[in-house]
């Protein structure tokens, strides 16, 4: 799930120069302006490249407008270098037809000088007065590393297709895979399904209907839990339903009030709001100390050496990182979807995020989050259609995601995976 609002695209304006000069007055003048861009190419020829890049890049989203721009250093670099990447970036955006101004105005854009292990990320987010936000970003290459060939992030997100029907998703759950999935549970509004693989063709199991007194939500949400005993839960809005182990032995469903479980890596479950389509922001046990946080769409696990930390998109369209002691909110542009994956790149921990995509859907993209930067280590996947589920998978290597699509109005689940490298 996430925001819909396209950001206006502008294309960089030709610049028209008359130049009227007589006798040396005329001569002096262009001898200054020459002297001028030689200093400010050998004061700013190191970030030259990449603040042009990111200039063009801000100049397609906002126009030729004014904007008040900010850069906040979060890296490396020192205090020289980051005031000379402002002042290039100031001069590159001028260039490209955006007028630079102090103070406040409709159109904000704030810069953000962040890195990650391969090198300098530089994230400017455009914000406009009753728009969505934007994100522009370019990446570049720490001092004294190779310039790689491509400027590409240094780990694959994958999209791994595995059910597709009309009717709405809930969630899915692999139960058994070789090579490929081979054994499926698919929960949807009315039941729960089991399906097998034969000879690459599925085959309906068994289907459990899902009894319930209550009228579901419009905007209805529902995880499956993978038990120890292979049992399988199944979470609804204020209500519960479970198997036995192997799921094949008959589903049992009852209204509850208990707390959907959302980690596998460690003990803790949120209350959902039986009615809506949000968690209360209630913990058990909780995060530290913390037993509740505010109302969330959905939360993912980073976990680190010495600390955890949980990514929550609140419903009031902010991210937090809290640790039990602390909030600090994230600077990103993200929709109401995170999870929390591992895996044996970068930091042995990311979290997926959705936005809005290029085209009518939204977009997924794997990051990393230290304190207060979140730094973009994927490409992003663009699909068909909003996004309206994101969860971790029982191993925690992986995640479902259910999207809807704009054009006929099914849905498909696919398994989002991480890899080392391009």
């Amino acid at each position: 799930m996430s925001g819909t609002g396209k950001a206006a695209v502008y294309n960089r304006p030709i610049a028209e120069m008359q130049i009227r000069s007589s006798g040396h007055g005329g001569r002096a003048g262009s001898l200054l302006i020459l002297i001028f861009f030689c200093w400010s190419s050998a004061t700013g020829a190191e970030w030259s490249a990449p603040t042009q890049d990111l200039a063009r890049k801000i100049a397609a989203l906002t126009g030729p407008a004014s904007v008040a721009i900010h850069v906040t250093n979060r890296s490396s670099l020192s205090a020289k270098d980051a005031g000379d990447i402002d002042h290039e970036l100031q001069g590159q955006l001028t260039a490209a037809g955006v007028r630079p101004v102090k103070g406040e105005q409709a159109t904000t854009v704030e810069v953000t000088l962040s890195e990650n292990t391969l090198g300098y990320v530089w994230v400017a987010e455009i914000r406009r007065t009753g728009g969505e936000p934007s994100v522009a970003m370019v990446s570049v290459p720490r001092r004294g590393m190779p310039v790689p060939a491509q400027d590409l992030p240094p780990m694959t997100l994958r999209k791994i297709p595995l059910w597709r029907q009309q009717t709405q998703i809930l969630d899915v759950v692999v139960l058994e895979e070789g090579a490929i999935p081979t054994r499926l549970a698919v929960l949807d509004p009315d039941a729960l399904t089991f399906y097998r693989s034969s000879n690459g063709q599925w085959h309906e199991e068994q289907r459990f209907p899902i009894a319930h007194s209550r009228t579901w939500p419009r905007d209805l949400r529902g995880r499956l839990w993978l038990r120890p005993d292979h049992g399988l839960d199944a979470y609804l809005p204020g209500e519960v339903c479970r198997t036995a182990s192997g799921g094949m032995n008959g589903l049992v469903c009852g209204e509850s009030g208990d707390p959907w479980p959302l980690s596998t890596q460690v003990s803790i479950a949120a209350f959902f709001a039986p009615t809506r389509n949000f968690f209360t922001g209630v913990l058990a046990p909780g995060i530290g100390q913390r037993t509740s946080i505010s109302k969330f769409y959905s939360a993912g696990l980073v976990v680190r050496p010495n600390t955890t930390q949980w990514v929550v998109a609140e419903t009031d369209g902010t991210v937090q990182v809290i640790d039990g002691a602390s909030d600090q909110a994230l600077r990103v542009a993200w929709g109401s979807d995170v999870t929390g994956v591992r895996s044996s790149c970068g930091a042995g921990s990311q979290i997926l995020a959705t936005q809005t995509g290029s085209g009518s859907g939204d977009s997924i993209r794997a990051y990393e989050v230290s304190e207060r930067d979140a730094a973009p280590v994927s490409l992003a996947i663009d699909v068909d259609g909003p996004i309206t589920a994101l969860w971790t998978e029982p191993r925690s290597t992986s995640a479902i995601a259910v999207t809807k699509d704009a054009t006929s109005g099914g849905y498909e689940a696919f398994r989002l995976a991480l890899g080392c490298g391009q």
